[in-house]
């Protein structure tokens, strides 16, 4: 049985590259190659900082990858195109099905489990007018380390007061259902662009193409 269904936020319910057309604002034509090297860099310091036990939240670690990035593709980083686009970031566009999702799942306890800081996920659900959908939001901040680390999934156990079995848990990250596969949940994988899933040994219990799948899922 789902007692209740756990969202990662960036790039499940939210757009991370939704920031593009902001950046290509700021330098013309490289929107789209800003945003996908500041997201890969994103992830590779949450699991570099999570190895060497450095903690940094979500905030100042984006902001790195932005400072990186820049530096990378020769843009002209400056502070006042950093603050506009670390203030993007607090409103990234939802994937259009979210909300229609989102409310076909009433009746079941909804959460998110993130690995970014507080600072910057209650305002994002609350301007994209999804807060009222969630009894938890839950952030990494308290215990210093990223996903996919076991003790973070734990968290939505701890939080929601619900055995991980009946926790259903849904990422459009494959590192982060093959993290929750092995902590125990009942996992759901959001492929929207097709891609091939990395060879962890462990396998989500479904596959689906848009989060309107889910509905008929659980």
């Amino acid at each position: 049985m789902v007692r209740a269904i756990v969202f990662d936020a960036y790039g499940t319910l939210f757009d991370v590259h939704s920031v593009a057309r902001r950046g290509d604002e700021l330098f013309p034509g490289k929107g789209a190659a800003l945003s996908q090297l500041w997201r890969s860099k994103q992830l590779e310091y949450t699991w570099l900082r999570s190895l060497m036990g450095r903690y940094e939240d979500f905030e100042a670690i984006t902001a790195s990858a932005l400072r990186f990035s820049c530096a990378a593709l020769g843009l002209d980083w400056t502070p006042q195109a950093s603050a506009a686009l670390m203030e993007q970031y607090l409103h990234l566009a939802p994937y259009p099905e979210v909300p229609a999702a989102l409310t076909a799942l009433t009746g079941h306890k909804l959460g998110i489990l993130s690995n970014g800081s507080p600072s910057m996920l209650k305002p994002l659900v609350s301007n994209a007018g999804l807060a009222k959908h969630f009894a938890a939001v839950l952030s990494v901040d308290g215990l210093r380390i990223f996903k996919p680390h076991p003790s973070v999934y734990q968290l939505a156990v701890d939080a929601l007061a619900i055995d991980k079995h009946d926790i259903a848990f849904v990422s459009s990250n494959f590192w982060d259902a093959a993290g929750a596969t092995a902590f125990g949940f009942r996992v759901f994988w959001i492929n929207r662009s097709g891609v091939v899933p990395d060879e962890l040994g462990l396998q989500p219990e479904a596959v689906l193409s848009s989060l309107a799948d889910l509905p008929a899922q659980i």
